[in-house]
């Protein structure tokens, strides 16, 4: 059983940048897959950015260039540094993880999420 809890989200002006992070409770926390979804309103849940236990990282399209995934297996963090951020990164924020990240499968772990408000 993993339980993830996300804190960092905000309000900011567009352009301007924010540090999520996410601590896991999970007993060889570096053996699993961990990443980054976000939902806007009215719209699906999306990937953000994930980063494999091999330290392996990938990204959304939309975000890459501007978002960074980083991990800290020694204090079971997940980090999520978002620069040049646009008004369409509005979104809640959901940290999640899994043994392994199936490309067609959502995770199986997931935070309660930390909204982030970028304004134009």
């Amino acid at each position: 059983q993993v339980q993830l809890v996300e804190s960092g989200g905000g309000l900011v002006q567009a352009g301007g940048s924010l540090r999520l992070s996410c601590a896991a409770s999970a007993r060889s926390f570096s053996s699993y897959d961990a990443g980054w979804y976000r939902q806007a309103p009215g719209k699906e849940r999306e990937f953000v950015a994930r980063i494999s236990r091999r330290n392996i990282a990938s990204y959304a399209d939309s975000v890459q260039g501007r978002f960074t995934i980083s991990r800290d297996n020694a204090n079971n963090t997940i980090d999520l540094q978002m620069n040049s951020l646009k008004p369409e990164d509005t979104a809640i924020y959901y940290c999640a993880a899994d043994s392994y990240f199936h490309p067609n499968l959502p995770p199986d772990y997931w935070g309660q999420g930390t909204q982030v408000t970028v304004s134009s």
